[in-house]
């Protein structure tokens, strides 16, 4: 699975650099989102832009990580979503609880406008 993460004080950005979030790359996605859970990140942006295709496995791993960030921070799903992708999620109703930006740069907007945990 090739992603890159960008560690800040407050958040990090996941950048997945798969064209197909499915099946057989879930599951270690998911596993990858609670370590960085557990390592504290206050805040995560998963840029999307170059994902093509989620499957139902796919978004089960994205909302591992709403759940993961949704009691102590900030989970934003960005980028610039691929016609299929944006569907899906509309089709699924996940746009209702994801928090959802249409760029990394505005995603990082976002988290900072939300107060700093103490």
């Amino acid at each position: 699975m090739k992603y890159r993460v960008d560690k800040q004080e407050r958040f990090a950005i996941l950048t997945l650099d798969e064209e197909n979030l499915n099946s057989a790359i879930a599951p270690q996605f998911k596993s990858d989102l609670i370590i960085l859970n557990n390592e504290g990140i206050p805040g995560l942006i998963l840029d999307m832009t170059n994902v093509k295709f989620v499957d139902s496995s796919g978004l089960s791993a994205i909302l591992t990580g709403h759940r993961l960030w949704k009691e102590n921070g900030t989970f934003i799903v960005a980028g610039d979503l691929h016609p299929m992708v944006k569907k899906l999620i509309e089709i699924s109703r996940l746009d209702s609880i994801f928090r959802l930006a249409p760029s990394v740069s505005e995603a990082v907007e976002l988290i900072h406008k939300v107060p700093a945990a103490k």
